[in-house]
């Protein structure tokens, strides 16, 4: 199941707007439903204020209704098995579980599995806000 999500990611990569960085980013959720959103970087002239992959696919998730994520998977194109960065990996950790499965990826698919909570472990939590 995970190639699916790869590949849905590597298309999302390919609309990238990166033209400042030149390091187009792509990234996909699914949800436990079998739903899967998608999303690419979007830079803008007042840089570095675009958003990355995994926020448009947030954004993409939350306008299509949400739902638990059980899987997400990341791709760049000039970068070997990327994560997230520090302020996605909090954004991601607001909708999925600490199990939740993080496919990092190359141009040829997954080539690391590890979960949320191996890349967020002492994250913030919204409980703890109110």
């Amino acid at each position: 199941m995970a190639h699916d999500l790869y590949l849905a990611a590597k298309a999302a990569m390919a609309k990238a707007h990166a033209p400042y960085s030149k390091f187009p980013v792509g990234a996909a959720l699914r949800t436990e439903d079998g739903r899967i959103f998608s999303g690419c970087n979007i830079e803008v002239a007042s840089y570095p204020e675009g958003w990355c992959a995994e926020t448009t696919a947030l954004g993409h998730y939350i306008m299509g209704g949400g739902g638990r994520i059980t899987e997400i998977a990341v791709v760049a194109e000039r970068m070997a098995r990327i994560t997230p960065c520090g302020g996605c990996r909090q954004r991601l950790a607001e909708f999925a579980g600490p199990d939740t499965k993080l496919f990092l990826c190359d141009e040829t698919g997954v080539v690391e599995t590890v979960t949320m909570g191996q890349m967020l472990p002492l994250g913030f939590e919204g409980g703890t806000l109110k």
